[in-house]
């Protein structure tokens, strides 16, 4: 298909991403859009105006060449397309599922200005998607080994990220997960229905035709020290994300019925293991709230339906306009059957005559000045206090750095996470960090910038090292997960 001229593309009318109707998805965790047919992908590639400064790359973080891959979906030269969208990303079909294209990419589309801007994420899900059915993730030719020894903690985008381009650098990776399976949130925190296990695993065997060794149910702090690791490893890349859960102080926390949100999400998450479907809750017939206004609060309202809940209501201090989450999310929280209650704050949880929780006390709040991010900073009205139903409430206030037990390890910010320079240096010389350990909870494909970023840091610090690197190492670290279990 030939390219239309810019001045026809205005008038080719967008394609919408084909979805499943709510009444459909919102009784199970199968993914709720689809993707593209050939003919879809070129049409809405078709109402790309090719802008020469490319607005919409220069918001993505990884850089993407956005426009490059989609006016080669124009001309249907798919494959090429998907080779020029991996250039740049770790899992492209990864963050085509779960990126917030309205805050990014699409977001800085300009045809967005006066029409629906362009669906960026669908095609770059279409695309790799086609590469993969026709040729699947090729391995590329890795480079003589270095001799180098990486040690990745987390198996999460960043972790990942890093690992990849590490081995294809030709050093020996080991990456330790915690977790029985890699993945990190990718596979515990975020639901099936937006991103179904077997796009991870797909990209998990990728990964170990590379080379890259994964140890499971390794808990690095635990039963393997950091100091051990730095005793084998010439360098080490500490990527354990950001996983305590904030907790303001309000009565009542305690009760049964007030729970965090990822120990929520991990539950119901696992659609892939044995013996997933018992592990769900039954929400059957109840009366659910959540607390907070992110993705993560809208992956809770979105999985608490899918459980059979009668009533799922979110709580939030700001108004709409000021939710730090994807607008998308919040519109298809809505179409699923989602109630929300903007400006309102939670005071306390109030318990029934058994000891459990009966209701969230709340109270209404305005918007006040702008605080130092930006948004209008909410203040209580006095008096106007009330009290909504809730037999579950999930708090997802957000969450701070988890970050390896050690004696001596990484400095460490207020939030406990890691302290680092621009290329993902901690003060402890041949320790990098990045991800959710560094920035707090952040988006997956910052993420993957990070461990990028740290990939290349890593591999001047051990070019640069003295002595050469010999394949012996001074002592010898786990290489099995068979000898500890993992606790979560």
């Amino acid at each position: 298909m030939a390219r239309l001229p810019k001045s026809e593309r205005l008038k080719v009318p967008h394609v919408p991403i084909p979805k499943r109707p709510p009444q459909e998805r919102s009784t199970d965790f199968q993914e709720v859009s689809l993707t593209y047919t050939p003919e879809q992908a070129m049409a809405e590639a078709s109402r790309c105006l090719e802008c020469g400064k490319a607005p919409c790359s220069a918001v993505c973080p990884l850089g993407n060449r956005i426009v490059e891959w989609i006016g080669l979906t124009m001309e249907g030269r798919f494959l090429e397309a998907a080779a020029v969208s991996r250039a740049t990303n770790p899992m492209p079909e990864i963050c085509a599922r779960i990126c917030p294209q309205d805050r990014l990419c699409e977001g800085a589309c300009t045809i967005g200005v006066k029409q629906v801007p362009v669906a960026i994420g669908a095609i770059e899900r279409f695309i790799n998607e086609y590469a993969f059915a026709q040729e699947g993730l090729v391995v590329p030719p890795i480079p003589p080994a270095t001799g180098y020894r990486v040690g990745i903690v987390g198996a999460g985008p960043a972790g990942l990220a890093c690992a990849e381009r590490l081995a294809l650098l030709g050093h020996r990776v080991t990456v330790y997960e915690a977790w029985p399976q890699g993945g990190g949130l990718l596979r515990y925190g975020i639901p099936a229905f937006k991103l179904e296990k077997s796009v991870v695993d797909r990209r998990l065997a990728y990964l170990e035709g590379l080379g890259i060794e994964f140890v499971y149910g390794a808990r690095v702090g635990v039963e393997l020290s950091l100091e051990e690791m730095r005793a084998y490893f010439h360098a080490i890349y500490l990527a354990v994300g950001a996983t305590t859960p904030k907790h303001p102080p309000l009565p009542g926390l305690d009760l049964p019925g007030v729970t965090d949100a990822l120990p929520f999400l991990i539950r119901n998450a696992m659609d892939g293991a044995a013996g997933a479907a018992d592990l769900r809750d039954d929400l059957t017939d109840r009366t659910v709230v959540v607390l907070g206004g992110g993705d993560t609060a809208m992956d809770c309202l979105r999985t608490a339906r899918r459980l059979g809940a009668r009533d799922v209501t979110c709580l939030y201090r700001r108004d709409e306009a000021n939710m730090p989450g994807s607008r998308r999310e919040v519109q298809a929280a809505k179409d699923e059957g989602v109630i929300f209650e903007w400006l309102v704050a939670p005071v306390r949880f109030l318990a029934d005559g058994g000891g459990r929780l009966r209701a969230v006390e709340c109270i209404r709040m305005e918007l006040g000045d702008p605080d130092e991010g930006g948004r209008r900073r909410p203040t209580p009205i006095a008096g106007s206090n009330f009290a909504v139903p809730a037999d579950l409430a999930i708090l997802a206030f957000g969450f701070d750095g988890t970050p390896v037990a050690a004696a001596d390890g990484p400095e460490r910010a207020r939030e406990q996470t890691y302290i680092v320079t621009a290329d993902g240096a901690t003060t402890i010389p041949g320790i990098f960090a990045g991800g959710d350990a560094v920035r707090g909870p952040d988006l997956a494909v910052t993420a993957l910038r990070d461990g990028r970023t740290a990939a290349e840091a890593i591999d001047r610090y051990l070019r640069e090292m003295e002595p050469e690197p010999d394949d012996a190492g001074t002592a010898e670290v786990r290489s099995s997960s068979e000898e500890g279990d993992n606790d979560g």
